[in-house]
């Protein structure tokens, strides 16, 4: 089945009856305020045609989805084998995205996307200091979301700063273990801001498009990831993306997501489409508890798992 305007709409009538069941995210205050009510989803093709239900213009915050784009620019910056091999794994961990139990048995992080990975990833990221990975990390994101206005969400920042006491304690037990590189302090200041700029489901539809078309921004042909770290990143969204609800995922909804508890998914339809969905009413595991089911009505009614 095609996906049509009518099909999203009917998605996210569906979606809505189970945002009463969530809660937007207690433990930062900026986040706790957000209407939990909201839900929306868009879809790109790779023709650009673009189709859009519900709350899609509404700004949140990127979360754990800006994990994508400081994974490709590690990868950039220090190659895929010295990451995955040395800073890194590829596995699911089981246990909740900010948990340090594996940390005590297992020095390097399970994967980039529970946040001891992400940061260790963020580490990776070439510049003299907070500012200017930032700044790096900003330009990139905008490319590939396609909006050149993507900004950081500076009350979400310093309320994530203020708050962020378990990230610090990752941090620097990857720093005594050897894996973290350069400054903690100025490691986790870059980490906060990246997952503190502001997107809208339009735009992280734009990012999954692109991984979607194996890398390359369908708008001009450039290349901004290379193919077979795209199919990496994929398969990690498969296997990882939607924090220790997975393996749940993979089974109800059955291709690449990545989720954050700002109530994004970006979710793509290899050769086909991305998908972006916001709504911060979060389940248990910290996903979208209105988007999963919407991505969960479209999969069935289209017919797109992988399995």
């Amino acid at each position: 089945m095609k996906v049509t305007e009518d099909l999203l709409k009917d998605a996210l009538r569906y979606g809505k009856a189970f945002t009463k069941f969530g809660k937007t995210a207690q433990y930062i205050p900026e986040l706790r305020a957000v209407n939990q009510y909201y839900l929306g989803v868009c879809t790109i093709d790779l023709e650009g045609n673009v189709l859009e239900a519900g709350d899609t213009r509404i700004p949140f915050t990127i979360q754990s989805i800006s994990k994508l784009a400081s994974l490709i620019l590690a990868i950039r910056d220090c190659g895929a084998d010295h990451l995955f091999h040395e800073k890194v794994g590829v596995e699911p961990t089981g246990d909740p995205f900010n948990s340090i139990i594996k940390l005590e048995t297992k020095t390097r992080p399970f994967n980039p996307f529970i946040n001891a990975g992400a940061i260790a990833v963020a580490s990776c990221i070439k510049g003299a200091d907070a500012d200017e990975k930032f700044e790096r990390f900003l330009t990139f994101t905008r490319k590939l979301c396609d909006n050149d206005e993507i900004a950081l969400n500076q009350a979400v920042y310093e309320s994530e700063r203020d708050t962020g006491d378990r990230n610090r304690a990752l941090a620097y037990y990857l720093k005594a273990s050897g894996i973290l590189e350069g400054d903690v302090e100025e490691c986790l200041d870059f980490y906060f801001r990246m997952c503190s700029v502001n997107v809208t489901a339009h735009d992280i539809a734009y990012m999954s498009l692109v991984l979607a078309n194996h890398g390359i921004d369908p708008r001009d042909g450039e290349e901004l990831i290379e193919p077979q770290n795209a199919k990496a990143i994929r398969a990690l969204m498969l296997t990882c993306g939607m924090y220790d609800g997975s393996g749940e995922f993979a089974m109800t909804v059955g291709f690449p997501a990545k989720s954050g508890v700002g109530g994004g998914i970006a979710a793509s339809l290899v050769d086909r489409m991305g998908i972006g969905v916001f709504g911060p009413a979060l389940d248990e595991k910290g996903n979208s508890a209105g988007g999963i089911k919407i991505l969960e009505y479209l999969s069935e009614k289209m017919g797109v798992s992988l399995f």
